[in-house]
Parts: C-alpha cells; sequence; structure tokens
C-alpha cells in the first residue's frame, strides 16, 4: 500500500534510457504525518489518515489539533483495496511518510482538484461544434442551438449549456513514476496531473 501527499510544482522534461524527452510533471512532497490508522473493528473499515502542510494554530479548531496532535492544512485517508491486496502492516500513528515510499517504474494513480475556467459556452465546456460559419450566418458561430422540444414548454434536466468549468476533482490512471529525489522529497510524474501549480495532489500506487 502506497500513498502520499504533495503539491504540483510545474511540469518538465526528462531523458529515459533510450534518450527520448518524456514531459513530466514535479509534486513537492512534505512529510506526511500518520494521524490515525482505522481499522474494521473500530471504524468499519481500514484506512490509514495523512496529514501534511504547515499551518497557523489559530486556524484549526482545539478538537482538531487534539486529534491532530498539531495544526495541519490537509488531512486525507487513504482506504485498503481488497483487489490489490493492501494491508495496514507497517504503519502507526505518528509515522511519517516521504517521497521514498516510491521508486522509478512505479504505476501511480494521481487525484487532484483541476484549474477553474470560470463561466465557459457550450463549445468550450461540452466541446460543441457550433453553428456553421457561412451561408447567411451571423453571431451565431459558438451558439448551442436547440434546447428543446416545443411541446413540453420547458427545458429538460441535465440538458448541456453554458456554465461553470473546472474545480472538479480529477483522477489520472497508469501514469509512470520517472523519478524519485528523496533528498529533495520530489516526485517526478511522467505526463500531466490536474490542477494549478500548489494544488495538493494526491498520489496512490497500484
Amino acid at each position: 500500500m502506497k500513498f502520499i501527499l504533495g503539491t504540483k510544482d510545474g511540469m518538465t522534461q526528462v531523458y529515459d534510457a533510450h534518450g527520448a524527452a518524456r514531459p513530466a510533471t514535479v509534486v513537492r512532497v512534505s512529510p506526511n504525518v500518520i494521524t490515525q490508522v482505522k481499522t474494521a473493528a473500530t471504524d468499519g473499515y481500514d484506512a490509514v489518515q495523512v496529514a501534511t502542510g504547515a499551518q497557523k494554530a489559530e486556524r484549526v479548531s482545539k478538537a482538531l489539533r487534539g486529534h491532530l496532535g498539531d495544526a495541519y492544512q490537509n488531512v486525507r485517508e487513504f482506504r485498503t483495496r481488497v483487489n490489490f491486496a493492501d494491508s495496514l502492516e507497517g504503519f502507526a500513528k505518528g509515522g511519517t511518510l516521504d517521497a521514498s515510499v516510491f521508486t522509478p517504474g512505479d504505476t501511480v494513480i494521481v487525484s487532484a482538484t483541476s484549474k477553474g475556467k470560470g463561466f465557459q459556452g457550450v463549445v468550450k465546456r461540452y466541446n460543441f461544434r457550433g453553428g456553421p460559419a457561412s451561408h447567411g450566418q451571423k453571431h451565431s458561430h459558438r451558439e448551442p442551438g436547440s434546447i428543446g422540444a416545443t411541446g413540453p414548454a420547458r427545458v429538460f434536466k441535465g440538458m448541456r449549456m453554458g456554465g461553470r468549468m473546472g474545480t472538479d476533482r480529477v483522477t489520472v490512471k497508469n501514469l509512470e513514476v520517472l523519478q524519485v529525489n528523496a533528498a529533495e522529497n520530489l516526485l517526478l510524474i511522467a505526463g500531466a496531473v490536474p490542477g494549478r501549480k500548489g494544488s495538493l495532489v494526491e498520489v496512490r500506487g497500484i
């Protein structure tokens, strides 16, 4: 059972053993403190709760500080998965995790909050084609077109229209760990990872 919390630092490229340039996302990992180990006997399921990121004490409730043992910005938990034969062995409250839990070549699942893009139209939000660009059309190149039948005299729920786009939890599977810098606590993960620079990133091994 491998997992870690980090922050997205941006993108770069690295060269593999064959000399090919690989795009990579840099994830900076601050020490993850294990704040609770949940078991099926006491909590109904098995999971490990971790916290990371220094925070001012006055911004965290006294009850939460007592539970965590300190003030932290981010708290997440990772459940065990039966299909992957995960176990809680080796995890204990008060322990720490760093980038060295992963090794180059590991396949990981990455989750983060995507960039917010504000209010967007249907062409950008849902990849609509838009209207024709000629033959008498005017100011309708990116309009949605018809939004329903005349008979019901209403718009059906779920109709794809313009609206807020982004700031969604996005999970990308089957990414490869290209490099692990344990000294600086950096992970280089192949490809793009959701979120802006500084976003919290959840990395989990497969």
